[in-house]
């Protein structure tokens, strides 16, 4: 696949080739697309959440389609940061593409640990805090409280020093520019918009819950044009003043999503049911976003951010 200048932008001070970016848990560790297609396609690849002790996850079924996306329920299963950290991150340097660790936790003692620990091994240069899981029962709620939100990225904020730090947030803020511009007072070096929805779904035949959990996350085109707004509102409201880089995700399947974001104010795009679907579909939205780069008649798709016609 060709390498295009057209797509090259800087997140968060950190250059990407093109600015689409592997959602957390699409990937695997790092390199389960690889035989899909060469991961320095991408901008970017986010790593599954990973965790402080090793978790299981959720029973099957954990993944299940709907009319309109995706419901999931994994569970945040990983191995831990300590065998994540002694076998997966030295893969990191073969990988082709900048590589994103995804933290998850109960706690703000586990954010710490984790994402300190991911801050010393030097191997990624950016962390995402998954504060917007809704898979887990603790956890989500530092995405949806002001105050959780600012206590948890204070702690973290100092035990990270040299990668820049991401928060995932979730599409069912109550006050999604409040929660953002604390998350950018606190330090966060960009913010991901967004992740699932909670959502359900039930088997009308056996009448049970078609997730073995019950409840999961919804994604997938469904949730698109809820994200669309959410990015545009944080992008407009505080962000753009604060040059804090969203990367917007939901609901990408084609180039035209992609560029939907980038207009509302994204710096980068985020995909993740998109890769269930067909694990080559980014390549084809970067070609496709190329194209249109170049019909708009600018010379880098950065100039495209936020610039929804008056």
């Amino acid at each position: 696949m060709g390498f295009s200048t057209r797509l090259c932008t800087s997140l968060a001070g950190i250059e990407l080739r093109n600015p689409i970016v592997a959602a957390a848990g699409t990937c695997g560790y790092v390199e389960e697309l690889a035989d899909a297609f060469d991961l320095a396609a991408l901008g970017a690849v986010t790593t599954k959440s990973i965790t402080r002790e090793p978790r299981e996850g959720n029973l099957p079924w954990r993944v299940v389609p709907t009319q309109a996306g995706m419901l999931n329920a994994i569970g945040l299963a990983n191995k831990g940061i300590e065998r994540f950290l002694a076998e997966e991150a030295p893969l990191v340097r073969s990988c082709g593409a900048v590589v994103i660790a995804s933290v998850a936790g109960h706690t703000i003692d586990d954010f710490v640990t984790v994402a300190g620990a991911l801050d010393e091994s030097q191997e990624f240069r950016a962390i995402e805090l998954n504060v917007s899981c809704p898979n887990t029962a603790t956890g989500r709620h530092f995405g949806n409280d002001a105050t959780a939100l600012r206590e948890l990225l204070t702690a973290v904020r100092a035990a990270v020093t040299r990668a820049r730090l991401f928060v995932k947030l979730p599409p069912d803020m109550a006050d999604p520019v409040a929660i953002c511009a604390t998350a950018i007072e606190r330090g966060a070096n960009a913010l991901v918009l967004c992740n699932t929805m909670p959502a359900m779904a039930i088997d009308v035949q056996t009448r049970r819950m078609r997730l073995s959990r019950g409840q999961g996350g919804l994604s997938g085109p469904a949730i698109h044009p809820i994200v669309v707004r959410i990015v545009h509102d944080v992008y407009n409201q505080v962000a753009r003043a604060a040059g804090v880089p969203i990367i917007g995700l939901g609901g990408v399947l084609a180039w035209q999503d992609a560029a939907e974001l980038i207009l509302a104010g994204a710096t980068a795009v985020g995909m993740g049911t998109a890769l269930f679907v067909d694990p080559r579909s980014p390549q084809r939205v970067v070609r496709g976003l190329d194209r249109w780069v170049g019909d708009q008649g600018v010379s880098n798709v950065s100039q495209l951010v936020g610039q929804i016609a008056q």
